[in-house]
């Protein structure tokens, strides 16, 4: 049953069936982001590791302990006198004396049942831990992929920024020949569109460094930023949230941990204190001798006496790291209610912002930049209202971009906190 339970929980696939490098040049999208990294990651990888360890530990505590074989010949003569008998001179008829005999070790006082019950405490707790590796991996995936998402439209914007700027500073040159603006005006305009390439430049460095990080997520072996992102922010903004935000999760990966490290604990200090109680060796055993009684059997026991040494260390040191396990239960009972109640409140003010920035602020801020574009191409507006104009709207638009992320990235953390797997969510 062990056996078949460890070939279960091993869901990565061998080395012919890794996926290709997400740097081939194909678009990724979140889910399929996810995905890689749940097959791929270095870190998810030595978590299940760790869960073959606790299942091969658990076989452990189900074996029976070997019994000991001992073979002994004796009386064997060294003054050069026969060992003959009356019966002859062969080796089996010589009043050697040769003792078979096999001892076997019983556990009593509930040793192998509380060996067994942490053992099991303990594959529970590492599977739990790997689950819970699984969530905060997901989390850290769609927050990577959201920044690299969001550096990547602020680039955008910038540079649509900036070469809107060149076509005015084009215009600008046209008015400048013809009298309409000074030379000054013309040069302010070819600066704030510089200044603005320079910061889509950076903006795009910064998207390659997201790009990065979302690479080593997803085990990269040589990441350079190159991976291609198909879902956009408004997407990821736009996805369902988890049901029954106000319900506190039940079941959460760590709590279950928790728990498991507890019951554990719990069955250590049962075996601590089963193991002041002796455990007795039966022994049983045939002699050979002859020739007067060639061929006897024997039985015995035996036992430690426990005189000296009753465990008192070992108990108390048991029963400290059950006081610590349940300490760090309830801590993570603390924990989970706030994230939840930490990752709601982001997600409700996140969504607020990002929904009032899209359908008001960004609307208004464009027909104002429309209007003074407008004026300006026919002299009714001064190059101070233009540059004005559009850095509000630059601001208004990277503001919104920051805002859309901000949700997507709540959202990640909401799912996280609420324990909601990738599987059961609903599609965007």
């Amino acid at each position: 049953m062990v056996v078949a339970t460890m070939v279960a929980m091993a869901p990565f696939p061998s080395a012919a069936e890794t996926p290709s490098s997400p740097a081939s040049g194909a678009a990724v999208t979140l889910a399929e982001s996810k995905r890689m990294a749940f097959e791929r990651n270095w870190d998810l990888l030595a978590a299940k590791s760790d869960v073959d360890v606790s299942l091969a530990e658990e076989i452990v505590a189900h074996e029976f302990p070997n019994p000991t074989l001992a073979l002994s010949t004796s009386k064997i003569s060294v003054d050069g006198k026969s060992a003959a008998t009356r019966s002859g001179n062969g080796l089996w008829d010589r009043s050697y004396d040769t003792v078979a005999a096999i001892n076997q070790l019983f556990e009593i006082g509930g040793k192998r049942s509380s060996r067994q019950a942490s053992a099991r405490a303990g594959t529970e707790m590492a599977k739990a831990q790997f689950a819970d590796a699984r969530r905060v991996l997901e989390e850290a995936v769609a927050k990577a992929y959201v920044a690299a998402v969001g550096a990547e439209a602020n680039g955008r914007i910038l540079g649509e920024s900036a070469g809107s700027l060149r076509r005015e500073a084009q215009i600008a040159g046209m008015r400048l020949r013809a009298g309409d603006i000074s030379r000054a005006d013309e040069s302010r305009l070819a600066v704030a569109a510089e200044r603005l390439d320079v910061q889509a430049e950076q903006a795009k460095a910064a998207a390659v460094t997201a790009r990065v990080a979302l690479e080593v997520l997803l085990a990269v072996d040589d990441p350079k930023g190159k991976i291609v992102l198909a879902d956009g922010l408004d997407q990821l903004a736009g996805s369902t949230p988890p049901a029954n935000l106000e319900t506190p999760p039940a079941a959460r990966p760590d709590l279950r941990a928790a728990q498991a490290g507890v019951d554990k604990a719990t069955a250590d200090l049962r075996l601590q204190r089963a193991l002041r109680i002796p455990d007795p060796t039966i022994l049983a055993q045939y002699e050979h001798e002859p020739p007067d009684q060639p061929n006897t059997i024997g039985l015995g026991v035996s036992l430690p006496l426990p005189l000296w040494n009753w465990n008192r260390g070992a108990i108390l040191a048991a029963l400290a790291a059950r006081d610590r396990a349940e300490t760090e239960l309830g801590k993570v009972r603390a924990q989970i209610a706030a994230d939840v109640t930490t990752a709601r409140q982001a997600y409700e003010e996140a969504t607020r912002r990002w929904q009032r920035h899209r359908s008001e602020i960004q609307p208004r801020s464009a027909r104002i930049l429309e209007t003074v574009e407008f004026a300006y191409k026919r002299g009714a507006a001064s190059l101070v209202d233009l540059l004005g104009a559009e850095r509000d709207d630059n601001d208004v638009r990277l503001a919104t971009v920051q805002a859309a992320a901000d949700m997507a990235t709540a959202l990640a953390s909401l799912e996280s906190a609420m324990g909601v797997a990738d599987a059961t969510r609903s599609p965007p």
